[in-house]
């Protein structure tokens, strides 16, 4: 039986970036309404550097690819950039297969994506 383990988000600075810890699934429901307005949030606050460390995530379904994907536009609304690190393999392929990996900045490490911040 699959757990259903909710999504949980820790958020940290590091070099004027904001860092998006993301564990467990991005899927249909209040998860996804809440990282929607935590997202919001940060740009509403003026944090327009933000990482999603995606090496925890279990799950992603259509809903969660949508909030990617318009994480990302809210993002560049604002004149901000949004990059994703660690994309585990099932994450992966499924952009692949939507084929959205290249609406996206995708990093191999935090280091990596923190430097490509302009």
């Amino acid at each position: 039986a699959e757990l259903h383990v909710q999504l949980s988000i820790k958020t940290r600075e590091m070099s004027g970036a904001t860092i998006l810890e993301l564990s467990g699934r991005i899927v249909l429901g209040q998860e996804c309404n809440a990282f929607r307005q935590q997202i919001q949030q940060l740009l509403a606050t003026g944090k327009k550097k933000i990482l999603f460390n995606m090496g925890e995530v279990t799950r992603v379904d259509s809903t969660g690819i949508g909030l990617l994907v318009e994480a990302v536009i809210l993002t560049a609304k604002e004149a901000g950039e949004l990059k994703l690190v660690n994309l585990p393999p099932l994450v992966h392929n499924i952009l692949v297969v939507h084929r959205l990996l290249q609406a996206f900045e995708v990093y191999p490490s935090e280091q990596e994506a923190l430097a490509s911040f302009k």
